[in-house]
């Protein structure tokens, strides 16, 4: 009876109380000796055995409750979704706000003199396009406040001189009021607001702001 009972021990410790090897000699040294003294140790033993296993089970309950807890608050509730999707939402109205704030172009496209402010030139909002590109040489079209070109300034000089200002400058008079534009192979001298339609002979358009 003893003897099964120490097999039925065993297999329990083995099982769920994993003991190290030390322990096991420790428990099977009294089996030997016979007695009443490997009845105590049998008990002791048994004992130990359940309460290891009362604890081991104690313990996997409260690790499945805190597996459980963890679950509940690490689920997503419905404000964090709603907060998302408003973020969501409101990054792609920026990105869209920004692609139609590029690539706006001049309607009428204008010129002016100093005064003029530049901008986007529209028919309520007449202001000198400061992003023009000629599309016969292929350059931006620079423009200088309070200049105006001299009489001598012919295609060679911009040809050979754009669009560097150390140079360009030989060939501009201070002139308050004016504004003065160049590309490689067109040059003016504005002093009021003008369309650009109405000078046949530029090239010039809009290079979208």
């Amino acid at each position: 009876m003893a003897k099964d009972l120490d097999e039925l021990l065993d297999e329990v410790e083995s099982k769920f109380c994993r003991p190290d090897p030390l322990r096991l000699d420790m428990v099977e040294q009294p089996r030997g000796g016979g007695g009443g003294g490997g009845i105590l140790s049998n008990d002791r033993n048994r004992a130990e055995a359940k309460e290891n296993l009362r604890s081991t089970e104690t313990f996997k309950k409260e690790h499945d409750l805190d597996s459980l807890i963890n679950e509940i608050f690490e689920e997503p509730n419905f404000d964090k979704k709603r907060s998302k999707l408003k973020s969501k939402s409101s990054g792609n109205t920026s990105v869209r706000a920004s692609i139609q704030g590029l690539g706006k172009s001049c309607s009428p496209v204008y010129l002016g003199g100093s005064a003029v402010p530049c901008g986007i030139g529209t028919n309520t909002s007449q202001r000198a396009c400061d992003h023009l590109r000629c599309i016969a040489c292929d350059f931006w079209v620079v423009s200088y406040n309070d200049y105006g070109w001299d009489k001598s300034c012919d295609y060679l000089f911009f040809r050979n001189n754009m669009p560097e200002f150390h140079k360009l400058k030989t060939k501009l008079i201070k002139k308050k009021g004016t504004r003065a534009y160049a590309c490689q192979c067109s040059w003016r001298t504005i002093e009021e607001l003008t369309d650009l339609q109405t000078d046949r002979h530029l090239r010039w358009v809009c290079g979208k702001h």
